[in-house]
């Protein structure tokens, strides 16, 4: 926090900023533009940059951003990167019974899970790996199959020609089986028995790179070698280190299909293990996305609790690329828990959410009664009308039980309940009170109503980026296939096209600076608009447009195209990689990129036009 802290004085002058800017992960990736803005003009950085800065630094907090990733393929997904955090589950069924499998295995992805893994304990249950997934492909189902190895790297290599990935455990592809003795080494003894782990693991790489597999290194708390124990005791430091001997080797075989997990029972030693690997991994320069999970988390409540706290507490972290909940009941029941978990975190939504006091003596009506008939006439409305459904995706409904509280606590949801006299609750639109005094037991029919009625919903959608918002009535199957992405709503004015293609969390911060932006355009952005505003190239042009999390210079929404125009500060260290990035997001979430350097755009203003006229015809 040093460089926010210099600075965030009243004396910081541009460079203080820029250089403050400039380092990394300190800051939100959303903030680095503003260098622009400081490699301008010193008055400018002082009349706008520091009281932004100073309003975003009071805010970081709720900016969760999450942490940057490589993506890697697993069959038909992608995992890390701009992907959206996936879910998975476990068959608990014998490899060796295909009828189990394959069932288990479609209850899980009707769930909506993502993945399914399934133990391999020999090389016969990994061939059978083939029979199941070709069963499975012919029901229709295409989610990814990944081999569970332990004991046994010949397995590993058999799985990796038949399953869309393979998980390893350190603590016993190459390391004995633990015994708990403490085992002595020089220096020389252990790097030989590193030598050992990259010989061993270089050839499965290899098939897996012939096969297009992707790699999961697991690491399980329960599971670390004598070997390690002996060298780094029963600490997370230990942890870690057994998981980055393996890392180690994928990188210098440039194999970076690659995901990484380490788990715990311990809620505690797991939150603390994946913290420090996250530090291991970003001093080495490595980028592989992580799987999180509570290992042996157990059943009912306390399984649910155990994960919640445990991949919770990383995730509001922006850790996590990939997540199973991992309970003592049927798998398919692992899924709605962890997409229950993803939008508590606002980072996945696939349901209607409803929030609710807990009631006291000055309630009015009967609070539980009400939130069952709420729900319920949301479930069935959506069902019987899937316009209606698709308003519906994302929602917050409060249901407050008095007036005292209730508006206030209720400011985040979009529409709530409050009671206002026995038996009668007032409906709220936001804050706006719209109906007062309706019976308890009508009351749900006229919240749809209001919903169902034509212009702005109150609110933008909830969540973080690639949200998979859900369908009232559907299940998160295919709530997902439908939905991978925020949809626009439409109908009214309200915020405009801006809030239909922003990341909401950040949308009201880089709004303020997308307003600053038209007010002080370059005079390649001044010349250009000119050109191109009023529909005289054939299509309606936007400045300054806000997508995601960054802003395109200009954007026209029928062409789905945006338009960077790049100055100096495009040619910054590291810059050039941020404009890849922000180019491969854009792509990968279908829009056209094009991009002109201030000079292309003075000097030669008609074949800028021609270009652009090309994208949008």
């Amino acid at each position: 926090m040093g460089a926010w802290a210099e600075a965030l004085t009243d004396d910081a002058d541009a460079g203080t900023i820029n250089s403050a800017l400039c380092r990394g992960r300190e800051v939100p990736s959303v903030l680095l533009q503003i260098t622009f803005f400081v490699s301008q003009s010193e008055k400018r950085a002082k009349s706008f940059v520091l009281p932004l800065f100073r309003r975003i630094f009071a805010r970081k907090i709720y900016l969760m951003q999450r942490r940057k990733t490589h993506e890697v393929r697993v069959g038909t997904i992608g995992i890390g990167g701009s992907n959206p955090v996936r879910v998975q589950s476990m068959c608990t069924t014998s490899t060796l019974d295909t009828d189990g499998c394959v069932r288990q295995i479609l209850a899980i992805a009707e769930a909506g899970g993502e993945l399914v893994r399934l133990t391999t304990q020999g090389v016969r249950e990994a061939e059978n790996m083939r029979v199941i997934r070709k069963r499975v492909r012919a029901a229709g189902c295409m989610v990814p199959l990944v081999a569970d190895v332990h004991f046994n790297p010949a397995v590993a290599d058999v799985a990796a020609r038949y399953c869309e990935k393979v998980r390893i455990n350190p603590g016993n592809y190459v390391d004995a089986a633990r015994k708990f003795k403490h085992l002595d080494y020089t220096d020389e003894e252990y790097q030989a028995e590193l030598q050992k782990i990259e010989d061993r693991l270089i050839p499965f790489l290899n098939i897996c790179r012939e096969h297009g597999t992707a790699v999961r290194i697991g690491v399980n708390h329960g599971s670390l070698s004598d070997r390690i124990m002996s060298r780094y005791g029963d600490t997370p430091a230990g942890i870690v280190e057994s998981c980055m001997e393996f890392l180690r080797v994928c990188m210098r075989e440039n194999f970076m299909n690659v995901v990484v997990s380490i788990k715990a029972s311990n809620t505690v030693v797991m939150v603390e293990s994946v913290r420090l690997l996250c530090k291991a991994m970003d001093a080495e320069g490595m980028t592989f996305p992580l799987h999180l999970g509570v290992t042996e988390a157990g059943e009912g409540e306390d399984g649910r609790l155990r994960s919640a706290v445990g991949i919770g507490a990383l995730l509001i972290d922006g850790i996590g690329d990939t997540i199973r909940v991992s309970l003592s009941e049927p798998p398919e029941n692992e899924i709605p828990v962890a997409y229950s978990l993803l939008q508590a975190a606002r980072l996945r939504t696939t349901k209607t959410e409803f929030i609710s006091c807990p009631g006291c003596g000055r309630t009015l009506y009967d609070l539980p009664a009400t939130i069952r008939r709420v729900k319920s006439a949301f479930e069935q409305a959506g069902k019987e009308n899937p316009a209606l459904a698709q308003r519906l995706a994302g929602l917050k409904i409060a249901i407050m039980g008095c007036i005292v509280n209730g508006p206030g606590e209720m400011a985040d949801a979009d529409y709530g309940y409050v009671g206002a006299a026995r038996g009668k609750v007032s409906l709220y639109r936001g804050k706006e009170c719209v109906e007062m005094n309706i019976p308890e037991e009508e009351a749900p029919a006229h919240l749809l109503k209001i919903i169902e009625a034509p212009g702005p919903l109150p609110s933008p959608p909830r969540g973080g980026e690639n949200l998979a918002q859900g369908l009232p009535g559907l299940s998160p199957r295919e709530i997902i296939e439908s939905r991978e992405s925020v949809r626009p709503h439409s109908g009214g004015t309200g915020w405009g096209y801006t809030y239909q293609t922003a990341n909401p969390l950040n949308y009201t911060l880089l709004k303020d600076f997308a307003i600053e932006n038209r007010k002080h355009p370059t005079q390649a952005e001044s010349a250009l608009w000119e050109m191109v505003k009023g529909k005289q190239l054939g299509g309606v042009f936007k400045r300054q447009h806000i997508i995601g999390d960054f802003i395109a210079d200009f954007y026209c929404p029928h062409a789905k195209l945006v338009i960077e125009l790049d100055g100096g500060y495009h040619q910054l260290p590291g810059q050039q990689v941020s404009d890849e990035e922000r180019t491969r997001w854009l792509e990968e979430h279908g829009y056209k990129v094009v991009r002109f350097t201030n000079e292309e755009v003075i000097g030669n203003m008609e074949q800028t036009l021609q270009i652009i006229k090309r994208f949008i015809l």
